[in-house]
């Protein structure tokens, strides 16, 4: 086991960190290990991870590093990439944000020069999280365009 629950103080460290006290050593690596997120239960690829879905533990194991979540809002509303375990730390690279606009729906498309602002609207051809650049065809022309997609979920289409 990697780590421990918060609330639980077991043997297995609390051994080493008396020896090393009683050694007049103190062990600030013990001490700042933090904590890591865990699942509750199976999260499967494509489900949006809930606050009641994940907990905080403690890390008890030294030799845990690379990039897992330490805090549960780094994950709750992310969406997993792959199967996560539970009673397994989180890594960053298995989340993606939420899709803010989906294959095939209908979006606003809105370009703006100066003081003109041009609506139209349009389906993406693809899947595609806020910030993103993504190609959409605009339903009345039929025209392919390139944009940016926005947090209110339109689409800002590019100049050429």
């Amino acid at each position: 086991m990697r780590f421990r629950r918060k609330n639980a103080i077991g043997a297995r460290l609390a051994m080493p960190l008396l020896a090393a006290l009683l050694a007049g050593a103190g062990s600030p690596a013990l001490a700042g290990m933090g904590t890591a997120v865990v699942p509750t239960s199976t999260i499967y690829p494509g489900e949006e991870i809930s606050a009641g879905k994940v907990e905080e533990v403690e890390v008890t194991n030294p030799n845990l590093s690379g990039d897992y979540a330490r805090s549960s809002h780094e994950v709750v509303g992310m969406v997993a990439k792959r199967t996560l375990l539970p009673g397994r730390t989180i890594s960053v690279s298995a989340l993606r944000e939420a899709f803010a606009v989906t294959r095939g729906s209908s979006v606003r498309l809105t370009f703006s020069i100066g003081n003109m602002t041009i609506s139209a609207s349009g389906s993406p051809l693809e899947n595609a999280a806020v910030g993103d650049v993504i190609r959409v065809r605009n339903t009345d022309s039929g025209v392919t365009v390139s944009g940016t997609v926005m947090a209110d979920g339109t689409v800002q289409v590019m100049a050429k």
